[in-house]
């Protein structure tokens, strides 16, 4: 992103003025590096996934002995396989994070999208509702707002710039595999 503010600048063209970062309860890796950089030059960041595909809503509980698997699921199976470690660890995150919206007398849906909203740095999440029962539930989030107590107790449950699974981290770079990585 700085790289491509400095080009504009020198060749006299249009900056980047958004990005579009995957962001959510348990893919916090941008709030390492990108929300800073976008915080400096003043850019939008309209992150999607806030309900990390399901996870920070009823889909996915620890109970299930499998999540709901549509083909677009399917796809990503890196996500979404409850058999993987990873996701056994976001299973359990998502149940903290459920008995902690509880007690704060909100839906998991509310918690998790009040959470995105709540960072300074972002513009607006990309909800992507299929049902209006869906669009209901999130726009319940649009008032929410989280208490310190609340927060530290989410930065308990996963901390601050980690992400549970890092096959959820968005596009990486070709240069950071690592066959890239040594010749």
């Amino acid at each position: 992103m700085v790289e491509a503010q400095w080009v504009a600048e020198r060749r006299g063209r249009e900056r980047f003025v958004t990005e579009q970062p995957p962001y959510n309860i348990l893919v916090r890796n941008i709030e390492n590096e990108v929300l800073l950089v976008t915080q400096r030059y003043g850019m939008g960041v309209i992150p999607y996934s806030p309900l990390a595909g399901g996870w920070l809503s009823v889909l996915y509980r620890k109970d299930a002995q499998e999540g709901p698997m549509s083909q677009a699921r399917k796809r990503p199976a890196a996500r979404f396989d409850l058999s993987l470690p990873e996701n056994q660890r976001k299973l359990e995150a998502a149940a903290q994070l459920a008995r902690l919206a509880d007690d704060a007398r909100l839906t998991l849906i509310q918690l998790a999208i009040a959470f995105v909203l709540r960072h300074p740095a972002i513009t607006a999440p990309i909800i992507g509702p299929r049902t209006m029962d869906h669009l209901e539930s999130q726009l319940a989030a649009a008032d929410v707002v989280l208490s310190g107590d609340v927060l530290d107790r989410i930065d308990e449950i996963v901390p601050p710039g980690l992400t549970i699974n890092p096959a959820e981290n968005g596009w990486v770079s070709p240069s950071l595999q690592p066959a890239a990585r040594r010749c």
